[in-house]
C-alpha cells in the first residue's frame, strides 16, 4: 500500500489574526503534500487486493456486517476528500489570483485554511464515527483530516484482516484436502470405511469438517481473525488456525493408523508364523508341566500339586480367523487382532512356565535337600569323621527318604537337619575353624 495507516495530520489552528502571505504559501504547500499523501492512500486501499476480494464476495456473518459499515466509511472518504480537493483547489485558486494578495484576501484565505470553511453535505457524521447524521457540516481542514484518518484506520483494518485470513488459511485446507485425498485413498485399498472401521469414520468426519471450515473461511474471513491485544496498528492480529490445526492433527492420526494397517499387509505373514511358535511352544509347556505333575504325585508325598489346564481352544480360534481376515485381504481387520493375539499368546506362554515352574517346585525341594545332605557328607568326610557311627546313621535315614518314592518331604527336611545338627557337635571340638564351619547351614 502507499500509505502506512493514517494521513499526515494538518496543523490548522482556530481561525486569529489573518495570515501574512508567507504563512499562507507555507500553509498551502504544506496542504499541497497531505492531499498527495491523502489520495495515494485511498488509492492504495481502493486497489487493495483485499477490498477488491470483498467486493465480489458473497459474504455471510460479521464480515458482511462489518464490510457493509467499511463501504460506506470508504464512500464517506471520498466525499471528505472531494471536500478537501474542493477547498484546497479554491484555496490555491484565490491565491494565484494576485500575486500581492489584499488583506481581504488573506482573510479570505485564513478562513478557508483555518476556519471552518468547509462544507459537507449528506450524512457528514456516519454512524462508524458515532454521531448522528446531519444535512451538512462546517469543518476545518484539520477536523476533516482527523475524520478521514479514522474511517481509513478501520476500513484498512477490515480489509487487511479479511485478506490475511484468505491468504493464510484457504491455501492451508487445500494443501490438508489433498493429503485427506491420499490418505482416503490408502485406506480404501486396506478396506478401512466408514461404518467399518473407526479410522474410516474419522476420515469421513475430517471430510466434512475441512469443507465446512473453507465454506466458513471464504465467506466469514473476520469470524478467523484474532487482533493482536493491544495494537492500533490496522491489520494487528493473526489467523485463527485452530479448527485447521485440530483437523490437521486428526488427520496425521489416521494417517499413522492406515500406516500401520499397510504394514500389517507387508509382515503379516511373519506375525502370523511367530505367532504359532509362541502358542506351541506355550502347549508344550503345558504337557511338560502335566507330565511333571504326573512324576511329582508319584514321587513326593504330602505335597500340594497344582492342577494344570489344557491349552485354550479360544486363542487357536482367534489364530485361525486371524489367518482367515489374511487370506480375504481384510487387513483393517487383521491389524487389531494380530496386536491382541500377541499379547494373549505372550501371556499364554508366561502362565504355561509359570504352572510349569508350580508344579516342579517339589522336585526342586527335594533336589536341594539331596544337594544339602551331600554336601554336608563331603564336608563331614574332609575332617576324617564320615565314620562315625551316630552320622552314618543319621546320613543312612535322610537318604533312604530323599531316595525313595513317594517321598515325604517334611520328614526329609527333618532328617537331614538331624544329620546337620550331629554333624556340627561332632565337628566343634576340632577347634575354631571347624566351629565356624559347623554352625553353617
Amino acid at each position: 500500500m502507499g500509505g502506512t495507516g493514517s494521513f499526515p495530520d494538518s496543523t490548522g489552528r482556530p481561525p486569529g489574526p489573518a495570515m501574512d502571505r508567507d504563512e499562507v504559501d507555507r500553509a498551502l504547500a504544506r496542504l499541497e503534500a497531505e492531499h498527495e499523501a491523502i489520495e495515494t492512500s485511498l488509492l492504495a486501499l481502493q486497489d487493495h487486493a483485499g477490498r477488491r476480494l470483498l467486493e465480489g464476495a458473497e459474504l455471510t456473518g460479521v464480515t458482511k456486517d462489518r464490510w457493509a459499515t467499511a463501504e460506506r466509511s470508504i464512500a464517506l472518504l471520498w466525499t471528505y476528500f472531494d471536500a478537501y480537493t474542493a477547498a484546497l483547489t479554491g484555496a490555491r485558486e484565490s491565491r494565484a489570483r494576485r500575486r500581492w494578495p489584499s488583506r481581504d484576501d488573506l482573510a479570505e484565505l485564513t478562513e478557508t485554511l483555518r476556519g471552518r470553511g468547509v462544507t459537507v453535505a449528506g450524512g457528514a457524521a456516519p454512524a462508524a464515527l458515532g454521531g448522528p447524521a446531519r444535512l451538512s457540516e462546517h469543518l476545518t481542514l484539520a477536523e476533516l483530516v482527523s475524520r478521514m484518518n479514522e474511517l481509513y484506520a478501520s476500513s484498512l483494518d477490515m480489509v487487511v484482516a479479511a485478506d490475511s485470513v484468505w491468504s493464510a488459511l484457504p491455501a492451508r485446507i487445500d494443501l490438508l484436502a489433498a493429503e485427506l485425498r491420499r490418505t482416503l485413498s490408502l485406506a480404501h485399498s486396506v478396506g478401512v470405511r466408514p461404518g467399518e472401521h473407526p479410522a474410516g469414520d474419522d476420515l469421513e468426519s475430517i471430510t466434512h469438517e475441512l469443507t465446512t471450515l473453507r465454506a466458513q473461511v471464504v465467506s466469514d474471513p473476520l469470524a478467523f481473525w484474532r487482533p493482536a491485544p493491544g495494537s492500533s496498528a490496522p491489520g494487528g492480529g493473526r489467523p485463527d488456525t485452530e479448527r485447521y490445526d485440530r483437523a490437521a492433527r486428526a488427520l496425521e492420526d489416521v494417517r499413522r493408523e492406515i500406516e500401520a494397517v499397510l504394514r500389517v499387509r507387508q509382515d503379516s505373514e511373519e506375525r502370523l508364523m511367530r505367532l504359532r511358535d509362541v502358542l506351541s511352544r506355550a502347549d508344550r509347556t503345558l504337557t511338560e508341566a502335566r507330565s511333571a505333575r504326573g512324576e511329582v504325585l508319584a514321587k513326593i508325598a504330602a505335597s500340594e500339586v497344582p492342577a494344570v489346564s489344557g491349552p485354550p481352544t479360544v486363542l487357536q480360534e482367534r489364530l485361525s480367523t486371524a489367518a482367515e481376515y489374511r487370506r480375504h485381504a481384510q487387513w483393517n481387520r487383521l491389524s487389531p487382532l494380530l496386536e491382541s493375539l500377541e499379547r494373549d499368546a505372550e501371556d499364554e506362554l508366561l502362565r504355561a512356565r509359570e504352572s510349569l515352574t508350580a508344579v516342579t517346585a517339589p522336585l526342586a525341594v527335594r533336589a536341594e535337600l539331596r544337594g544339602r545332605l551331600d554336601a554336608y557328607k563331603a564336608k563331614v568326610a574332609r575332617h576324617g569323621m564320615a565314620e562315625d557311627p551316630v552320622l552314618i546313621e543319621r546320613y543312612d535315614a535322610a537318604r533312604r527318604m530323599l531316595w525313595s518314592a513317594p517321598c515325604d518331604l517334611r520328614v526329609a527336611e527333618q532328617a537331614v537337619l538331624r544329620y546337620q545338627r550331629a554333624a556340627a557337635e561332632i565337628l566343634v571340638p576340632r577347634g575354631p575353624e571347624a566351629t565356624g564351619r559347623g554352625g553353617e547351614r
